[in-house]
Formats: C-alpha cells, sequence, structure tokens
C-alpha cells in the first residue's frame, strides 16, 4: 500500500530542488504548478484534458464547495474526486482568502469569520475546525491550515496581530485535522507561513508552524498587490528558514516568470487562475511572451501560438482560427486557449525540473527571461 504522504528530493541546484511528493492517489513531480479547479472543475476543460497536459495534482476551493453544492452534498455522492472525474490527488484552500477577499459584510474574531454568502446573503461562520470538515468531507488529499490572509499593505503591528491570529488558527486547524482519524490516516495537512513583508514576523511563523508539525508549509500573503520585486524580496529572507525536508508552496502565483524566480529560491508547488482565465479572455502565454489573440495581426496568421507545443490548439489549428473563434465569442476559443496555456505552464515545469536535474537552472532560468522578454514575432 502506498504511503499516505511522502517526500523524497532528488536533485538540487542551488537553492532550487526537484523531487516527488507520494502519495496514495498518485506521485506528484516538483516543482509542480496546480491547475486551478475552483469549483470542482478547471473552467473550460475536461479532467482528462487537463492531465493529458502533464498535471499531476488540481486545486478545489473549500470556500465555493461549502456554497454550492455544498460539501456534505459532495461527500453523499462520493467525494471530490469521483464527483468530477480526477483520480489524482487534490489540494483544497482552506477559503480563508476567498472570505477575505469576494465577502463585503464579514466580521472576524478569534472563533472565525461570519460572512454574507455571495450566492444568497446567507450568514455563514466559518473557523479553523468548520474548515477541516469541509475539506475532509470533500476529500482532500492535501489540506490547509485555516488562516487569515493579511492584506497589503499592512503596518506591522497588523501584520503582527494578523500573523498571530493565523497561528491560533493553525494549532486549531492542526488539532480539528487530526481528530478526524480516518481521513488523517489518508491525507496531509500543509501550514501557512504569514507575516506580510517583514522579516522577523515570517521567522516567527515558520518557528510557530514548525513548533505544530506539518506536512508541508506553504507562503501566504504574496502577490496581493506587493509586485514582483517585493514578493522576491520576502522570498529571499523566508526560504532559508523554511523546512528542507518538506514541500514548500507559494499560494496564488502566478505569472510564468514570477514562477521561475520562485523555483530559483526554493519553491516546490504553485497554483494560479491565470492561464485558465487568460484563456477565457483571449491571452495566450508563448516562450516569447504573452499574446493578445483578440489582436487583429493574428487573423490571417497560418502559424501554431507556439511552435512545438503538443496541445491540440497548436497541433490542429491556426493561430487565425484561435483569433476567429475568440473574436466571434465562441466556447470553442476559450477551450483551445486555456489548453493551450495550461500545456505551456506544465512545460515551463517540465523544464525547470529537468535544468535542476542538469545542475543548468541559472543558465535555463536567464535563457528564459531573455527570450520571454522579446515580444511575440510577427508574421512574415
Amino acid at each position: 500500500m502506498r504511503e499516505r504522504f511522502k517526500y523524497d528530493i532528488h536533485a538540487t541546484d542551488g537553492a532550487a530542488r526537484t523531487g516527488t511528493i507520494q502519495m496514495m492517489r498518485g506521485d506528484i513531480r516538483t516543482p509542480a504548478f496546480m491547475p486551478v479547479g475552483t469549483a470542482g472543475t478547471v473552467k473550460a476543460m475536461m479532467p482528462e484534458s487537463v492531465r493529458s497536459t502533464g498535471a499531476d495534482i488540481l486545486l478545489g476551493n473549500t470556500y465555493h464547495l461549502m456554497l454550492r453544492p455544498t460539501a456534505e452534498r459532495v461527500h453523499k455522492l462520493g467525494g471530490l474526486h469521483k464527483f468530477m472525474n480526477w483520480d489524482r490527488p487534490i489540494l483544497t484552500d482552506s477559503g480563508g482568502f476567498q472570505v477575505m477577499s469576494l465577502t463585503q459584510l464579514r466580521k472576524m474574531s478569534e472563533e472565525g469569520v461570519t460572512f454574507q454568502s455571495h450566492l444568497d446573503g446567507s450568514k455563514i461562520l466559518l473557523t479553523p475546525e468548520r474548515s477541516m470538515e469541509i475539506q475532509r468531507l470533500l476529500g482532500s488529499d492535501i489540506m490547509m491550515c485555516f488562516d487569515e490572509c493579511t492584506p497589503y499593505p499592512a503596518t506591522e503591528d497588523q501584520a503582527r496581530q494578523s500573523m498571530e491570529l493565523s497561528m491560533r488558527w493553525a494549532q486549531r486547524s492542526r488539532d480539528g485535522f487530526d481528530s478526524g482519524t480516518d481521513h488523517a490516516a489518508r491525507s496531509a495537512l500543509f501550514g501557512i507561513v504569514q507575516g506580510s513583508v517583514y522579516e522577523d514576523l515570517r521567522f516567527r511563523s515558520i518557528d510557530a508552524l514548525q513548533e505544530i508539525g506539518f506536512d508541508g508549509y506553504a507562503v501566504g500573503g504574496l502577490a496581493v498587490g506587493e509586485g514582483q520585486e517585493m514578493m522576491f524580496r520576502v522570498l529571499d529572507f523566508t526560504m532559508p528558514r523554511m523546512p528542507k525536508e518538506t514541500p514548500r508552496y507559494l499560494m496564488g502565483v502566478g505569472k510564468p516568470d514570477d514562477i521561475v524566480g520562485a523555483v530559483e529560491r526554493g519553491i516546490d508547488m504553485f497554483d494560479c487562475v491565470m492561464p485558465t482565465r487568460s484563456g477565457r479572455t483571449g491571452q495566450g502565454f508563448t516562450w516569447r511572451g504573452a499574446i493578445n489573440m483578440k489582436n487583429a495581426r493574428h487573423k490571417d496568421d497560418m502559424r501554431p501560438i507556439q511552435e512545438g507545443c503538443a496541445c491540440p490548439a497548436c497541433t490542429q489549428y491556426s493561430r487565425a482560427y484561435v483569433h476567429h473563434l475568440i473574436r466571434a465569442g465562441e466556447i470553442l476559443g476559450a477551450m483551445l486557449l486555456t489548453w493551450h496555456n495550461l500545456q505551456f505552464y506544465q512545460d515551463l515545469m517540465a523544464g525547470l525540473r529537468q535544468a535542476i536535474s542538469d545542475g543548468r537552472l541559472t543558465e535555463h532560468a536567464n535563457n528564459f527571461r531573455e527570450t520571454y522578454a522579446l515580444g511575440d514575432i510577427d508574421p512574415l
């Protein structure tokens, strides 16, 4: 029988590393990008199509699933894996970020957060214990502890109070996770480092989480408006203090160059809505930067979106056709462009894993940045 959770590091190059997270539902190759399946689906994609891009794990969202169709209904119907036809690992976030960002009327206390549903206005209390229960009912493989995502900007005192509350909630999340003995024997729990942009607060958060003990550690409270330079500065002082023997996850990141820079600093896992959201709004990713497929310059272009890409948008269709679909508002346009973007992100991760294994990450990363900054080539 496969282990509940095991992380093996295969190779390192500077602070970066490549490895494998072994779980009962399958292996996760790191560095890994997790497509976001917010409401039990990766938007505009079939599960088998997501798997074909090379994705080993998806992300599901506690907040959205607890409201609709409800965690209890998903559990009654066999769990999230069966419900959405995905037999690989699923990581669920705790719902904390969405409560803070999507709900207008909310009240936070030591107990948790009371908020109004954005669907019907009903009043709901989300606590660390309830978050663990929801994620357990969904059948999550990797559960996230409940925290407050500290807004940016925040004063040091605001960030300290927020971080300390998150650490108290982390202990309650750990206790709630451990109380579900059957599920705890099959799944993992990650802690979330908070502290905004303040070095001492980040260090205190790491120490508190390690004292509690988690299977992996996430860096939260970044990619919330601070910009890439500040994000990298926070990672520069945070990552050397992070546990080295467990996976390290940067939540909600990001753009391709964000991911490359974070891998160089030692991050192992990522998630972001960018490739799917961009696919629905006409933006595609290429090795020479992002392109706007609505742009008229693509209307007669018979080239693929990206030469050498294995996705159907590139192997079976032209830029001209995808441009036509996007301009016409056809659903197929969003589907093809989303598929391409997810393939691009998985190819990005595969290239980073290979570069780390070969001991040439710096050269690979520099070449990526130079090429990505060039911009797309106009057709002849």
